[in-house]
């Protein structure tokens, strides 16, 4: 376990609770490649707070890496909509990026 995860994992466990410290803790689980972990903790941090346009966008890459590309769309939908409303135009860009070919790995895997 790195420094960094371990130190987010203790401020965790000491009630300090939120979506950056979740988001941070997703982050970290992706670098390590703990993907179920980052799915977690970045799902939480939605949970949180549902505009944070950055923890959409890494939940969508956590769950397309690990297999699961119908949630990891619906993901990064969900961040495409809040990207929208909050004006985050370089987010909304990449997210209908990873979207689209998401989608075009689903049309090519069915045909």
């Amino acid at each position: 376990m790195s420094a960094a995860l371990a130190n987010f994992e203790r401020m965790r466990k000491s009630g300090k609770d939120g979506a950056l410290l979740r988001f941070s803790l997703g982050n970290e689980y992706v670098k390590a490649g703990d993907l179920a972990r980052a799915v977690e903790h970045l799902r939480r941090a939605v949970d949180f707070d549902g505009q944070y346009t950055a923890a959409w966008k890494l939940l969508g890459r956590a769950l397309a890496e690990s297999g699961r590309p119908d949630e990891a769309l619906d993901a990064y939908r969900s961040g495409i909509a809040v990207a929208q409303r909050k004006g985050d135009k370089q987010a909304q860009k990449e997210m209908q990026v990873f979207a689209r070919r998401l989608e075009q790995q689903a049309g090519s895997g069915s045909a």
